[in-house]
């Protein structure tokens, strides 16, 4: 694995290399002939027009540019610095302090915790409790500056949660009911409600860059839906494509490479996250093995990328240039230990994965987040009751363990102006 990254890494050195050489001479033949040829006028960015309310878009090219190392906002200077992990089963939170590896805490909340959401405004991580099944869902509210819970808020089957980009509402992914509820973002007083019936297990989604639609992924009806949320509507779905192979899902060999025949009959799409410029929407997928391309103008599909073993969290570096997809190793909803879970780094530039980071021994990487710096990259262990950092330059795993079935971890204090939600989805 090493000498494997060694070489992706030569081979940028060289790249790096030939454009420069290839940048001066072009710069030189622009002088020797400036009398005769006029210089190529440089391009004009055009401002993007975003909905009422919600913060200007500072780089069109690279939507992700206030998130970049060490741009955090005055409010979070005292906020502790962990890794708050929801434990599906164990109806608890395990606290990480990163600095040690440690879990240096634990409190109990609702029943079937599965997210820790940043809010809008940066000052609370609320813990989605969708109780599974049943009707006790909640929300419980956690101090960033302590790290300590406050009292949970009753509210409808939260499986996920995300935030308007006006930050007027938050976005309660009632899964079960296939419906948005709209609620205040302090009190969770309900304010409307989208229906999205054939969004059979919606439950992750993402938004344009000017803020006018969202999209949401339909786990179990192997489509995206498309909301307009200035006319609180459903646009229209989009069903998703399976390419015909796909990797084996084989705890006997821990290639992710190997591949076999694919027999699913649709697909299963989960994390779902939007290019730096704005133009693609990235949707992983736990049946393709990989993330499907949409365009976000035309909401139709352009491409298809393989990662590897169930697609599943989708993460993008802290200077926007590559995407960390983690593949959780299982085509099952509930799959087994040790299976063939892994890390790509794809390519923004190219849609191109330039590396694949494996789990020693075999491992299930689910969701999370960068750290502030970009340095790791920490992904909950969804079956092997683990949480994962990797380092994000060459790929070495350090392993904790956690409560039963770690599932939407967040890793917080996060560089950015706000939170679009999940599990830290800033800009």
């Amino acid at each position: 694995m090493t000498s494997k990254l060694s070489s992706i890494a030569s081979r940028f050195s060289v790249a790096a290399l030939l454009v420069t050489v290839s940048s001066a001479g072009i710069v030189a033949t622009a002088v020797s002939a400036a009398s005769s040829t006029p210089a190529a006028p440089t391009p004009v960015k055009v401002a993007v027009v975003t909905v009422p309310g919600m913060p200007s878009v500072a780089d069109s090219d690279n939507l992700y540019s206030e998130t970049r190392a060490g741009n955090f906002k005055p409010e979070v200077k005292d906020d502790l610095e962990r890794v708050y992990v929801p434990n599906l089963r164990s109806n608890n939170v395990s606290v990480i302090d990163p600095q040690t590896l440690k879990v240096v805490d634990k409190f109990k909340v609702g029943r079937a915790p599965q997210h820790i959401v940043p809010s809008w405004d940066l000052r609370t991580l609320w813990v989605a409790n969708n109780a599974e099944r049943g009707n006790d869902g909640s929300l419980t509210p956690v101090d960033p500056r302590t790290g300590k819970p406050g009292k949970a808020i009753a509210v409808d089957d939260p499986y996920n949660l995300y935030f308007t980009p006006d930050g007027q509402s938050a976005i309660v992914v009632a899964e079960a009911k296939h419906r948005l509820d709209f609620r205040d973002p302090k009190t969770l007083k309900l304010q409307y409600s989208i229906e999205v019936p054939q969004c059979g297990g919606i439950n992750h989604g993402d938004f344009t860059i000017d803020g006018r639609f969202a999209v949401f992924t339909c786990e179990f009806q192997g489509s995206i839906a498309k909301i307009d949320m200035v006319n609180k509507s459903v646009v229209g779905y989009l069903k998703l494509t399976l390419p015909k192979t796909r990797f084996k899902d084989s705890r006997k060999s821990l290639n992710p490479l190997e591949t076999e025949i694919c027999t699913a009959t649709k697909g299963m799409p989960q994390d779902i996250r939007i290019a730096p410029n704005g133009k693609t929407f990235y949707v992983a997928d736990m049946e393709a093995d990989g993330v499907h391309l949409i365009d976000t103008e035309t909401f139709k599909k352009t491409g298809f990328v393989a990662t590897g073993v169930a697609a599943h969290g989708l993460y993008p570096s802290r200077d926007g240039k590559f995407m960390y997809v983690a593949n959780r190793g299982s085509h099952s909803v509930h799959g087994k230990r040790n299976g063939p879970g892994s890390v790509s780094v794809l390519d923004f530039s190219t849609n191109q994965v330039v590396a694949n980071w494996p789990v020693p021994g075999g491992g299930s990487p689910d969701m999370g987040n960068v750290s502030n710096d970009g340095k790791w990259l920490w992904l909950s262990g969804r079956f092997d009751d683990v949480v994962y950092r990797f380092d994000t330059t060459a790929g070495k795993v350090d392993i904790i363990t956690v409560g039963q079935e770690p599932h939407g971890l967040a890793v917080w204090p996060q560089p950015g102006r706000y939170s679009l939600g999940h599990t830290g989805n800033l800009r």
